[in-house]
């Protein structure tokens, strides 16, 4: 009897219906799911106009950093060349004119060399990120001029991304010739130029006593010493700005003839 219950237990269940197997048209076929948003395909979208406001935004931030910094470490240049001559007249006043003043003088101008060299490099580069943020408004000021060309007579600054264009946002200074020269002497960055060239050439002129020479000799070995300076990061600079310039893709040029206006 055991033997029988057991036997009815383990063996095989009647056929019926099991378990449901799973949908392979819920998994694989069906509908597809949503992919989300289409991607903006003309400026006439106004998602477009969303995307090149905040960028223009980003850009105007990008510029007013550029801005604040070049002027801060003008500044501190400015300030820590003032000190250190404050420094140098009470070190004055405690140790004689003679080789042992002259010697802490060279030390301190070659501090006030190197802190203005270093400056001069970074007002540089932040007016190459200045220029570049204005490269980037001219191309986005195009795009709005292609969105609603009814409003390009009241921009004031151009649409064109190109060397002519992007100047106009700088008062269409000019751009090659002896004007370009007199234009960037006029500029930060030419001042903070011209004044670590003075300082090259007063320590050239500290150095040059404290080794023997006459007092003309000193002034001319001076002289040459600042103008080489000077004339040494205006080449630099010029080299600079070549080099970068060659590396902006133009995509809207002024047409030739049409005054860069806009």
């Amino acid at each position: 009897m055991p033997d029988d219950v057991t036997q009815a237990s383990s063996g095989s269940r009647p056929p019926g219906p099991g378990p449901a197997a799973p949908s392979r048209a819920s998994s694989g076929g069906g509908s597809p799911r949503p992919s989300g948003p289409d991607p903006v395909a003309s400026l006439r979208d106004p998602r477009a106009l969303q995307i090149l406001t905040a960028e223009h935004g980003s850009l105007l931030s990008a510029r007013s950093l550029a801005y604040n910094e070049a002027f801060t470490r003008g500044g501190m240049f400015l300030a820590f060349l003032s000190m250190s001559f404050v420094a140098l007249a009470l070190v004055a006043q405690a140790l004689p004119l003679d080789r042992a003043f002259l010697s802490v003088a060279a030390v301190v101008l070659a501090f006030d060399l190197v802190v203005g060299l270093t400056t001069y490099g970074r007002i540089i580069a932040t007016s190459y990120e200045d220029y570049r943020a204005v490269h980037g408004m001219a191309r986005i000021r195009h795009g709005y001029g292609e969105i609603a060309p009814l409003l390009l007579p009241y921009f004031t600054t151009s649409v064109h991304d190109d060397l002519q264009g992007v100047m106009v946002s700088y008062g269409s200074p000019p751009t090659a010739g002896l004007g370009a020269v007199l234009y960037q002497l006029t500029t930060s960055g030419s001042m903070i130029g011209l004044i670590v060239s003075m300082v090259g050439g007063v320590l050239a002129l500290v150095v040059t006593i404290i080794l023997g020479a006459t007092v003309t000799l000193a002034i001319l070995i001076a002289a040459v010493a600042a103008l080489g300076v000077f004339l040494g990061l205006a080449a630099t600079t010029i080299r600079f700005y070549f080099r970068v310039q060659a590396n902006f893709e133009v995509l809207f040029p002024t047409s030739p003839g049409h005054e860069p206006d806009l």
